[in-house]
């Protein structure tokens, strides 16, 4: 028995057009599973299908804005015409926005609660509750299913200067362990992974100098890694694959597994 084998599963990985979901996607496909990547660009969606099916995999782009429950609603029904219905959800999107980023020029009392607002909304509503309601009831209608959430290191240690990243974060957690309570016994698991460091689009400025070198964040959060590097994409999806298969982890679930190269094992 291949404990990976996600055949005549459906994946859907809502945020699958960034760097971290794209990867996810693919691994997913790589492991045999139907692939719905769904996101807000048509673009980046249809160049994360052709990788995945020059790859072999089967996969195909569907569009949606996670902030809204008609758009997802649609996206599903356009998913088990296309694919089959939904066994498999990855929750990745999200992401900081500079607006609530604390700094020399704005203190944590300046941050605009229509701004506060809209990274919890992007976190936590769009990025992980409205898709749950969207696919989960089915799912427990159909007794199966596995949900993975994408949290963060600042779930756990709230890092300096994305103070309403961190707590959205948080909240991610733990709503991630009351669904995994709720529908543990309808037979539909939910866990999240906690990534560490992994340069993408939306922190590359922060991490690196328009030369390439290494800021002086980058810096620390490498000397605070003790496998002293930033994490690939592809690292994130063994984990993945194991969460979503049901015979490799069909007695996991309310579990947060950190992929950080031992950020959160170092306090000084």
């Amino acid at each position: 028995m291949n404990l990976f084998d996600l055949t005549g599963e459906v994946a859907v990985v809502i945020g699958a057009t960034g760097a971290l979901g794209g990867a996810i996607a693919g691994g997913l496909a790589r492991a045999d599973a139907r692939v719905a990547v769904v996101g807000r660009s048509a673009e980046r969606g249809e160049g994360r299908v052709n990788h995945i099916k020059q790859a072999g995999g089967q996969a195909a782009f569907f569009s949606a804005d996670a902030m809204s429950q008609e758009s997802l609603r649609a996206a599903h029904q356009q998913i088990e015409k296309s694919l089959g219905a939904p066994t498999i959800l990855v929750n990745a999107a999200g992401g900081n926005d500079p607006k609530v980023t604390l700094g020399p020029d704005r203190r944590f009392e300046q941050v605009a609660l229509e701004d506060w607002r809209a990274n919890f909304d992007l976190n936590l509503v769009g990025g992980v509750l409205l898709p749950c309601q969207e696919f989960g009831p089915a799912m427990v209608k159909r007794g199966q299913g596995s949900i993975i959430n994408i949290a963060s290191v600042s779930a756990h240690i709230p890092l300096s200067r994305v103070v309403a990243y961190s707590a959205a974060k948080t909240a991610v957690l733990s709503l991630t362990q009351f669904l995994a309570c709720e529908w543990a016994p309808k037979g539909v698991r939910v866990n999240s992974i906690t990534p560490g460091f992994f340069p993408a689009e939306q922190n590359r400025r922060v991490l690196f100098n328009p030369d390439g070198t290494p800021t002086d964040r980058a810096k620390a959060v490498l000397g605070h890694t003790p496998m002293g590097r930033f994490g690939e994409p592809q690292e994130l999806i063994g984990t993945a694959v194991f969460l979503a298969s049901p015979k490799a982890s069909g007695f996991v679930t309310g579990a947060d597994i950190r992929v950080d190269g031992g950020f959160l094992c170092r306090t000084i």
